[in-house]
């Protein structure tokens, strides 16, 4: 008897070269199809019912200009851009400075250290927010810009420490080998050879550091609780308390906010794309 298992069945080549962009077309339209419905409900006249993907029988801005007067927008966005300007520069200083520590410094506890730090990838937000407050408090910082940002910088350290050091790890040592040989001491080594090679992980990582922290809405809310020192979108939190039925209104709230974080991704997301297929594949 024979025992051979039956041949599978092929899949049609013109098959399997349509799947790809199925796929991908399903995942645009996921991500498309929620601006669009916030932008034809912004359309609509402030206060009308708004329902389905229906074009509005009058559409109008109108409700840009009363959402941007009524919260205070241009306070809460310049805010945000204070806090993510000292946010992201921070933070990449000290990913860059600690994975170039744990990816070519031999130390004692390196190991136990690094798996420490690790730990704080799975330590979530809100079992940090009392302790930070209390802590900031008691330096005189709450309220103000530098709290949020040594505290944000804080917690995504964890991550930006293993994204640097994978990136640096997948560099070939012979390019520090040679360096040395050449007399280049540790810093030289950083900023002239490593820092360069790693710059789509860099920039990868900065716009991440970017969307993380102008949509961070909960340590905002704890940590700056005067309105007028509010990011935006605590701001936008406050503001749909106020006209929670009023839809075109908060759909136009909706996307002032997220406005810059669309535009900053598309203006690097082919440097955001190479940078993660770069640490998808050496990683």
């Amino acid at each position: 008897m024979s025992t051979t298992a039956p041949p599978r069945p092929r899949i049609p080549r013109r098959v399997s070269s349509l799947a790809g962009p199925a796929v991908m077309t399903g995942f645009a339209l996921a991500v498309v199809v929620p601006f669009v419905s916030l932008l034809l409900a912004a359309l609509n006249p402030s206060g009308a019912l708004v329902s389905g993907f229906a074009w509005p029988r009058h559409p109008t801005l109108a409700n840009f200009g009363a959402a941007w007067s009524a919260a205070g927008f241009g306070g809460l966005l310049s805010n945000s851009a204070v806090i993510v300007l000292g946010l992201v520069p921070l933070s990449l200083l000290c990913a860059i400075l600690a994975g170039y520590a744990f990816a070519t410094m031999e130390f004692r506890g390196r190991t136990v250290l690094f798996g420490f730090l690790l730990l704080g990838l799975t330590l979530p937000y809100e079992a940090a927010v009392v302790p930070l407050y209390y802590d900031l408090r008691s330096f005189g910082l709450t309220d103000t810009p530098l709290a949020l940002i040594l505290a944000l910088t804080g917690l995504f350290m964890p991550f930006g420490a293993f994204w640097m050091r994978q990136q640096f790890l997948a560099l070939p040592p012979e390019l520090v080998e040679a360096a040395a040989m050449d007399g280049a001491n540790s810093w030289t080594i950083l900023w002239r050879v490593l820092v360069p090679c790693a710059r789509p992980a860099l920039t990868t990582l900065g716009l991440l550091y970017f969307l993380w922290g102008w949509n961070q809405f909960l340590l905002a809310l704890v940590l700056i609780q005067d309105p007028a020192k509010r990011t935006a979108p605590a701001g936008l939190g406050f503001f749909v308390g106020a006209y929670s039925i009023n839809v075109p209104l908060l759909a136009a709230a909706t996307l002032i906010v997220i406005t810059p974080v669309v535009a900053v991704y598309l203006v690097f997301q082919r440097h955001f794309i190479s940078g993660m297929l770069a640490g998808a594949v050496k990683g």
